[in-house]
């Protein structure tokens, strides 16, 4: 993926409403590795958000005005959890913050 929208300050993630079944949209911060956008929730699991994307994975993301579309999934593997930890907070100077060490880490992978 290009760097410029690696650089993008934020992106606007959108799942579908596992009640009401319309689309929700959030404004967050985020990391970006090949194909894969990583955020940290820091309301873990009990995040609208995140409940969402558990009931419904797919999701639409959108960054510097360019769309995607992508499956989201928290992060299990340690190695991976630690390197999204490392991506976002760094890139918004968070690395010694309870929010890097705490959040629950969530990735979308985008569709070609």
């Amino acid at each position: 993926m290009h760097e410029r929208l690696a650089a993008e300050p934020y992106c606007y993630l959108t799942t579908t409403g596992r009640v009401s079944g319309l689309p929700r949209q959030i404004e967050i911060w985020f990391g970006l590795r090949k194909r894969t956008i990583f955020m940290l929730s820091g309301g873990g699991t009990r995040s609208n958000w995140v409940r969402n994307l558990l009931a419904d994975p797919r999701v639409a993301v959108e960054i510097g005005g360019e769309g995607f579309r992508g499956r989201a999934r928290i992060v299990a593997d340690p190695a991976e959890e630690a390197a999204a930890r490392e991506l976002v907070a760094g890139k918004y100077d968070r690395l010694d913050s309870d929010w890097r060490r705490s959040a629950v880490v969530v990735a979308v992978d985008l569709e070609p």
